[in-house]
């Protein structure tokens, strides 16, 4: 399937709420016998970097990243930490599609319970690089948290910290202490969410440095579940991705070393050829994006590939 398939890079299906993020295209599904309403997230082929979404697919790269996304959630599950939204991954499941559109939701959809997102991004970190290595060489410090001096690049903290961020609609999210992000969402909801944060994380780590890779940081997110009529409820869960490429740092354990930047697990084949491109002055990091070359699409898969692999053979 994923090999003949043709690359999915906008969906266009007769469901209504349409919305369309930089890699995944979401629309609501209504309840139906008294039921809670869903959400169909549909991961295409797109792929952005710097912001900006390319115009060349990366064809199967949202099969793999639903199926990686899809089995942690079943891990997570088995550690009773948390509920989730993910309902069914079952194109027959959605009302409304005909027989082209259901097989072009297959292996890259999620049906998830709808929820009100709480607007804070819950970012765990085990090794100090990213955005919280630059605050570090600045500051000493991680959102606040005073951390250890003389750290190296890509070191692995004494124990994994908790540092959440504004949600963005575009651009970048912001760093934020945990005091702001307690002002946003409350601070029994934070302390309750950190604890989860932290605790699927430590598990997620160990499971991956079993199987050979590093987990390095992660993010997540939570919402509150709707009620057949579409209001909130107080029952807080897991939603959107959790731990893949996309939304984590994985690392190959046998090339790690520290004080340098470490080959991942994610689309590093198209940040590498761009920031060739922005040295040569042949792009400015600004919309629209360059074509992709067919080796850097075939090289960014397959790493996406071996991270399943890895993980879940």
């Amino acid at each position: 399937m994923q090999a003949t398939s043709p690359p999915v890079m906008v969906t266009d299906l007769p469901l209504p709420g349409r919305r369309q993020g930089k890699v995944r295209d979401i629309y609501q599904v209504p309840a139906a016998g008294g039921g809670s309403p869903s959400v169909l997230i549909i991961a295409t082929d797109r792929i952005s970097a710097f912001d900006v979404v390319m115009p060349t697919p990366v064809p199967g790269k949202g099969r793999e990243l639903t199926s990686i996304s899809t089995t942690w959630f079943h891990h997570i599950r088995d550690w009773n930490l948390i509920g989730d939204h993910l309902r069914s991954v079952e194109p027959e499941d959605v009302p409304g599609l005909d027989d082209a559109q259901r097989e072009q939701c297959r292996g890259r959809m999620m049906l998830g319970r709808a929820a009100r997102v709480i607007p804070v991004e819950f970012v765990v970190r085990g090794y100090i690089t990213g955005s919280g290595w630059k605050e570090y060489g600045r500051q000493g410090t991680v959102c606040g948290i005073t951390l250890p001096e003389g750290l190296k690049h890509c070191q692995q903290l004494p124990e994994p910290i908790f540092t959440p961020a504004t949600k963005a609609e575009e651009g970048h999210d912001e760093n934020i202490d945990f005091d702001t992000a307690c002002d946003i969402a409350g601070r029994d909801v934070m302390n309750r969410l950190r604890d989860v944060s932290v605790e699927i994380y430590r598990r997620a780590a160990a499971y991956a440095a079993e199987r050979g890779i590093i987990l390095a940081d992660t993010k997540f997110e939570f919402g509150y579940a709707l009620d057949g009529d579409g209001n909130e409820t107080d029952e807080m869960m897991l939603i959107d991705e959790v731990l893949t490429p996309d939304s984590s740092r994985f690392w190959p354990a046998e090339d790690y070393e520290i004080g340098r930047d470490q080959d991942s697990f994610d689309k590093q084949y198209v940040r590498n050829h761009l920031e060739g491109l922005v040295q040569r002055g042949e792009w400015d990091k600004t919309p629209p994006g360059p074509s992709i070359p067919d080796d850097v699409v075939v090289n960014t898969l397959a790493r996406y590939r071996e991270a399943k692999r890895r993980l879940f053979g």
